[in-house]
């Protein structure tokens, strides 16, 4: 234990060291030189990072705690790094930027201005980087000029619907309403950001690939895709809270967990994506594909639009999954149900009834992939 706490205190040490030094690159009063300096310090602490420790065979090998934290540093390091590398690219950018001041009326300089007018965001559209990697020898085949994917069309700037500026529909308009329909409360911060990540797990992980992967005869059960759901519900929802003050590209974060064909599934399964059948390049272009359209509607909306996106879309898709204001009851109802079932033949787990429902309420991967697979078998949830 005493091993573990230092551990763990070593990762949360870093995790806020990464934090700092995203705040600092994002500001003006550290040099673009310091900042460099703080990012290279910043990755020397990562890589001495210990390895987690091993718990004795009496203890249970996973160790929720340390995997969270990990998490969370991880996700503290991508947006460190993230925010660097812009205020050292714009950096270098605008030192190459020669003086203006025949620019001054037009921007409205105030008295005194030397003439230098630094540059913040640079669009250079979607085609300039394959131009700019052949200057330097490098060859991308670029895509063929046909009618572009609805994802493609949006990041072009197009849009299928007549008299609309934004390629992204306002997804405010009305959300409020739907999410009132099904009984939640969108301006109840805590339980949007809930709503949100089960939108973004159902949408981006859940539906579409996955099915197929799902059918396989080396797919996933029905039990192992209920406690990666979970597992991914709360990483999901880190994220989005993180994207509240970092960023959309805290979003990246999960993409990286529910992409991960290496990753073994929650509740104590085996499973990975890469010793399946079945083509796994679809379903890691389809997560990517629907994050990066929540992180779309963040910059364009706000942070708010994004959560009440995903979270209209849960309320359709999953209103009674785990998460969501109605998994109580629904919790409620399967364990009086539970109650009157023989259970002879049921996983361990399920024998106290009392942790049972504690589990289901706080954390249903607790119970372990095989326990939920009997449930989902015997029907007891939605």
């Amino acid at each position: 234990m005493p091993v573990r706490e230092r551990h763990l205190a070593r990762l949360f040490s870093v995790r806020q060291a990464a934090e700092a030094v995203a705040g600092l690159a994002r500001g003006e009063d550290a040099e673009a030189l310091r900042v460099a300096w703080l990012l290279v310090s910043l990755e020397s602490a990562h890589t001495w990072l210990p390895d987690a420790p091993e718990p004795p065979d009496s203890m249970d090998r996973e160790d929720s705690e340390i995997q969270d934290e990990a998490f969370q540093l991880s996700l503290a390091m991508i947006t460190a790094r993230g925010a660097v590398a812009e205020r050292l690219s714009y950096h270098l950018i605008n030192e190459a930027q020669p003086d203006e001041p025949e620019m001054c009326e037009e921007f409205e300089c105030r008295e005194g201005c030397s003439g230098r007018h630094d540059s913040t965001h640079i669009d250079c559209g979607p085609d300039a980087v394959f131009d700019d990697l052949a200057e330097h020898g490098v060859t991308v085949e670029q895509p063929e000029s046909e009618p572009p994917s609805p994802q493609l069309a949006a990041r072009l700037g197009e849009t299928e619907s007549e008299g609309q500026d934004s390629p992204l529909p306002d997804v405010q308009e009305g959300a409020r309403l739907v999410l009132e329909h099904f009984g939640i409360d969108g301006d109840d911060t805590d339980v949007l950001v809930s709503a949100a990540a089960v939108g973004l797990v159902v949408d981006a992980w859940r539906e579409g690939p996955l099915d197929m992967i799902h059918a396989a005869d080396d797919g996933p059960n029905d039990g192992e895709i209920f406690a990666q759901s979970v597992d991914l519900y709360r990483r999901a929802r880190t994220a989005l809270m993180a994207a509240q003050d970092n960023g959309p590209e805290a979003l990246l974060a999960f993409v990286a967990v529910a992409s991960d064909v290496n990753l073994p599934w929650a509740g104590g399964s085996r499973f990975m994506l890469r010793e399946i059948s079945e083509s796994v390049a679809e379903f890691v272009q389809h997560v990517d594909d629907r994050v990066w359209f929540t992180a779309e509607v963040m910059r364009e909306q706000g942070w708010r639009a994004g959560l009440l996106h995903r979270a209209t879309s849960a309320a359709f898709k999953a209103p009674t999954h785990f998460g969501m204001p109605s998994w109580p009851g629904a919790v409620a109802s399967a364990m009086e149900r539970l109650t009157a079932l023989d259970r002879s033949g049921a996983p361990e787990a399920l024998r106290d009834l009392a942790a049972v429902e504690t589990a289901l309420f706080e954390a249903p991967d607790r119970l372990g992939a095989d326990a939920l697979e009997w449930i989902s078998r015997q029907a007891l949830l939605p």
